[in-house]
């Protein structure tokens, strides 16, 4: 008797939070319609006779990727925690709202990470991409050879089997959201065969999600992928890249060294937040 009355409490508060962050991010959304400038090259290590040790998750650069029709303000709060974790290499990724194919923004990605890497001197990269960015990130280390380059990738409410997101239904007529769509060609090629792929895979999805339809879209399940699945509670669509439980687990995740033995399940959740 007591659980519908809970329900649709927990309901109100994430309606009532995703209004706050939508709100919020209508006022920063025009500071990032501009390209990020770029870091400089990290000094030449031959140069320096004791150059920095290059090894550890701290050091790899991360890429952001934000969802559809949004732009890279919407990390704004995301890169604060993780220059505050020590990553002094974070990038965000802004692809054009004309792009039709969602494999030409992939295309787009893998030429962002091969300069980033020729510009730091790394090896690898972590990857975390918002709704639409995760699939255009999952593409480009499925099917690209990403994963020789992607040490972690974190994916925030992405449509892994697709959504059926009513409104999505009056913005049809651009392929993006058709390739959004269940059942769609891009889907269709990320659900083949990916044997050997390396790079570990971490999906948060959310039970009050009303962007992903049905939630449970948001679970990667693919027998050739390292995958673990983080569920959170109470949590909407907008406000997954913004909201401290996530954040807390992306650090978490993007800390873990190693890719796990098999495919995982965890929880987190808006209650855990003191």
């Amino acid at each position: 008797m007591e659980l519908f009355p809970t329900a649709l409490a927990d309901r109100m508060k994430a309606t009532a939070l995703e209004l706050a962050v939508l709100a919020g991010h209508l006022v920063l959304y025009p500071s990032g319609l501009v390209g990020e400038r770029r870091a400089a090259p990290d000094p030449d290590p031959g140069a320096d006779a004791d150059p920095p040790a290059r090894t550890g998750p701290a050091s790899r650069p991360v890429v952001l990727l934000h969802g559809f029709v949004d732009n890279r303000s919407v990390f704004v709060l995301l890169r604060r925690a993780l220059a505050r974790h020590g990553r002094d290499r974070v990038e965000s990724l802004n692809y054009s709202p004309l792009t039709c194919d969602l494999r030409a923004a992939a295309e787009l990605l893998d030429r962002r990470v091969t300069e980033l890497l020729a510009r730091t001197g790394h090896t690898e990269v972590d990857l975390v991409g918002h709704s639409l960015g995760g699939l255009i990130a999952r593409y480009y280390v499925q099917r690209l050879g990403g994963d020789a380059r992607v040490r972690t990738l974190v994916m925030l409410g992405t449509p892994h089997s697709g959504t059926t997101f009513v409104p999505l239904a009056v913005a049809d007529a651009h392929p993006l959201v058709r390739q959004m769509r269940p059942g769609s060609e891009v889907l269709r090629e990320l659900a083949g065969p990916a044997p050997g792929c390396r790079t570990r895979f971490v999906s948060f999805w959310s039970d009050l999600d009303q962007v992903m339809v049905p939630v449970e879209t948001a679970r990667l399940d693919h027998p050739d992928l390292i995958v673990e699945n983080v569920r959170v509670s109470g949590i909407g669509h907008l406000a997954l890249p913004v909201h401290p439980a996530v954040v807390g687990g992306i650090l978490r995740a993007l800390d873990e060294e190693g890719p796990a033995a098999g495919a995982r399940d965890g929880a987190t959740g808006a209650s855990s937040v003191a």
